[in-house]
């Protein structure tokens, strides 16, 4: 019986180029991995150009993590400052008041009639509801005094009644009704600046509510923004401490791009059929790779 110990096969065409055996006549036992008795090596092999690709290709990959793992792309990078940037060089979230203070400055002693009484004053008692009502009033005065009393005390003369009560009840309704034509006017006018009292003070208060929400979603979007400023920041840092470990990651998986490229040993008990299947399995590698 020929007992094979040593079997190099060609993988691109099957031929054996080296083999080792002896003849053997006696007695026959199985054995299992693990088991006594001699062992043997089984030397794996690729094909040559895959072997000196894969060599020149771990060369390269050598002299790159050589030059480039003391040179990390992270170095130069330079923190953002969210301060800066968000509010200008020089300030920070310390600086501008917290947001339950403003809420405090707009919200405390807040009255809705007391605020309706200050619109109210504002508007209705201004300088120009009183200019207004004042050129009204020398208009009617105007008009009594050129148009009104001239055609009034002429008719009385004619009626010989100057002198009489007439004369003077008469003269005083003119002038009671100037004042009344005065006093209408002026409770028309003010009458009709309601409604912009009424919006005045809503838009007072719609105003202290959205410098309110607005201040609270300034003071959101600074803290969301933090976090991820601050997240990227340590994380760029993490990349530079990282960055000889990362070159060498690139390293191994180039090391490891043979799979199965390594020395194994085996019981003798094996034969050639395993011999032949591990060469087989080895063939179907070399052609993934191919």
């Amino acid at each position: 019986m020929k007992i094979y110990t040593k079997v190099v096969m060609d993988i691109e065409t099957g031929n054996i180029i080296h083999e080792e055996s002896y003849d053997y006549d006696g007695k026959l036992t199985l054995c299992d991995v693990g088991g006594s008795g001699s062992e043997q090596e089984v030397t794996i092999r690729y094909a040559p150009y895959i072997e000196e690709n894969h060599e020149a290709f771990l060369d390269a990959v050598a002299a790159f993590r050589a030059s480039t793992t003391g040179d990390s792309p992270f170095s130069d990078y330079t923190d953002i400052v969210l301060d800066a940037a968000f509010f200008g060089t020089g300030y920070t979230i310390a600086s501008f008041p917290s947001l339950y203070d403003m809420y405090g400055k707009f919200m405390a002693g807040l009255d809705v009639d007391d605020l309706y009484s200050d619109a109210f004053t504002d508007i209705i008692q201004t300088s120009e509801v009183n200019d207004s009502v004042s050129a009204e009033a020398a208009m009617l005065r105007d008009h009594i005094n050129t148009t009104t009393l001239p055609e009034f005390e002429p008719g009385m003369r004619d009626i010989n009644s100057v002198m009489s009560s007439s004369f003077i009840v008469g003269k005083a309704n003119i002038w009671d009704g100037y004042d009344k034509s005065v006093a209408k006017y002026s409770a028309d006018l003010k009458y009709h600046l309601i409604p912009v009292v009424t919006q005045h003070w809503q838009t007072h208060l719609e105003w202290n509510r959205n410098v309110i929400l607005a201040y609270g979603e300034i003071m959101k979007l600074y803290f969301s923004a933090k976090m991820e400023v601050d997240n990227f920041n340590y994380s760029m840092s993490a990349k530079d401490k990282l960055w000889p470990f990362t070159v060498l990651d690139f390293e191994r998986a180039a090391l490891g791009a043979l799979q199965g490229a390594t020395s194994s040993k085996s019981s003798s008990g094996g034969g050639i059929m395993d011999m032949i299947s591990t060469a087989i399995s080895i063939a179907g590698i070399a052609a993934a790779f191919a």
